[in-house]
Protein backbone atom coordinates (compact mmCIF):
# COMPACT_ATOMS: atom_id res chain seq x y z
CA UNK A 1 0.00 0.00 0.00
CA UNK A 2 1.51 3.45 -1.28
CA UNK A 3 2.19 6.27 1.56
CA UNK A 4 1.63 9.91 1.51
CA UNK A 5 4.17 11.85 3.28
CA UNK A 6 3.16 15.02 3.88
CA UNK A 7 6.35 17.52 4.89
CA UNK A 8 6.30 19.66 7.30
CA UNK A 9 3.96 23.20 7.34
CA UNK A 10 3.89 25.33 9.84
CA UNK A 11 0.03 26.02 10.71
CA UNK A 12 -1.16 22.42 8.73
CA UNK A 13 1.62 19.80 10.36
CA UNK A 14 4.63 20.91 12.03
CA UNK A 15 6.07 17.83 12.03
CA UNK A 16 4.81 16.73 8.79
CA UNK A 17 2.20 13.31 8.56
CA UNK A 18 2.50 9.66 6.76
CA UNK A 19 -0.57 8.17 5.92
CA UNK A 20 -1.17 4.55 3.95
CA UNK A 21 -3.49 5.65 1.00
CA UNK A 22 -5.69 3.28 -0.96
CA UNK A 23 -5.25 3.28 -5.33
CA UNK A 24 -7.34 5.86 -6.59
CA UNK A 25 -7.78 7.84 -3.28
CA UNK A 26 -6.90 11.22 -3.62
CA UNK A 27 -4.28 13.50 -1.81
CA UNK A 28 -6.74 15.25 0.01
CA UNK A 29 -8.60 12.74 1.65
CA UNK A 30 -5.55 11.06 2.81
CA UNK A 31 -4.67 14.57 4.21
CA UNK A 32 -8.31 14.78 5.63
CA UNK A 33 -8.08 11.32 7.13
CA UNK A 34 -4.86 12.16 9.76
CA UNK A 35 -5.95 15.56 10.39
CA UNK A 36 -4.18 17.25 8.08
CA UNK A 37 -6.76 19.97 7.08
CA UNK A 38 -5.73 21.24 3.94
CA UNK A 39 -8.41 23.79 2.57
CA UNK A 40 -11.38 22.50 -0.12
CA UNK A 41 -13.24 25.91 -0.43
CA UNK A 42 -15.40 23.91 -3.82
CA UNK A 43 -16.05 20.48 -1.97
CA UNK A 44 -13.67 18.60 -4.05
CA UNK A 45 -15.12 19.29 -7.12
CA UNK A 46 -11.84 21.41 -8.92
CA UNK A 47 -13.67 24.38 -9.07
CA UNK A 48 -10.73 26.74 -6.84
CA UNK A 49 -7.25 25.93 -5.83
CA UNK A 50 -7.22 26.22 -2.26
CA UNK A 51 -6.62 22.74 -1.91
CA UNK A 52 -3.21 23.06 -4.04
CA UNK A 53 -0.31 21.34 -3.35
CA UNK A 54 3.35 20.10 -4.67
CA UNK A 55 3.75 16.58 -5.52
CA UNK A 56 8.08 16.47 -4.59
CA UNK A 57 7.86 12.98 -5.26
CA UNK A 58 5.82 10.31 -6.83
CA UNK A 59 4.40 11.99 -9.54
CA UNK A 60 5.16 10.17 -12.26
CA UNK A 61 3.22 7.08 -10.78
CA UNK A 62 -0.03 9.51 -11.24
CA UNK A 63 -2.62 10.35 -14.24
CA UNK A 64 -1.44 13.76 -15.26
CA UNK A 65 -3.79 16.64 -14.51
CA UNK A 66 -6.74 17.07 -17.08
CA UNK A 67 -7.32 20.55 -18.57
CA UNK A 68 -9.92 21.89 -15.92
CA UNK A 69 -7.21 21.18 -13.31
CA UNK A 70 -4.66 22.58 -15.40
CA UNK A 71 -7.11 25.84 -15.81
CA UNK A 72 -7.77 25.99 -12.27
CA UNK A 73 -3.85 25.60 -11.15
CA UNK A 74 -2.84 28.39 -13.13
CA UNK A 75 -4.93 31.05 -10.93
CA UNK A 76 -2.86 29.46 -7.52
CA UNK A 77 -0.52 31.50 -5.48
CA UNK A 78 3.00 29.83 -6.37
CA UNK A 79 2.17 27.38 -9.33
CA UNK A 80 5.32 25.44 -10.17
CA UNK A 81 5.95 22.29 -11.92
CA UNK A 82 4.61 20.07 -9.19
CA UNK A 83 1.73 21.86 -8.65
CA UNK A 84 -1.55 19.66 -8.36
CA UNK A 85 -4.62 20.21 -6.79
CA UNK A 86 -4.80 17.72 -3.95
CA UNK A 87 -8.68 17.04 -4.32
CA UNK A 88 -7.75 15.81 -8.17
CA UNK A 89 -4.07 13.89 -7.63
CA UNK A 90 -5.54 10.60 -7.21
CA UNK A 91 -2.81 7.99 -5.66
CA UNK A 92 -1.68 5.11 -7.81
CA UNK A 93 0.72 2.71 -6.83
CA UNK A 94 3.98 5.01 -5.70
CA UNK A 95 4.81 6.85 -2.60
CA UNK A 96 4.25 10.33 -2.85
CA UNK A 97 6.13 13.32 -1.22
CA UNK A 98 3.73 16.28 -0.75
CA UNK A 99 4.51 19.88 0.51
CA UNK A 100 1.42 22.14 1.47
CA UNK A 101 2.12 25.45 0.32
CA UNK A 102 2.55 28.29 3.00
CA UNK A 103 -0.67 30.68 1.44
CA UNK A 104 -3.97 30.24 -0.30
CA UNK A 105 -5.66 32.30 -2.43
CA UNK A 106 -8.97 31.53 -0.45
CA UNK A 107 -10.90 34.78 0.41
CA UNK A 108 -12.90 33.56 2.81
CA UNK A 109 -12.07 30.72 5.09
CA UNK A 110 -14.04 28.97 7.70
CA UNK A 111 -11.06 28.62 9.87
CA UNK A 112 -10.53 31.98 10.70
Amino acid sequence: MPQVIFLPHDELCPEGGVVEADAGESVLDAALRIDIDIEHACEKSCACTTCHVYIREGAGSMEESDELEDDMLDKAWGLDPDSRLSCQAVVADEDLVVEIPKYTINQVSERH
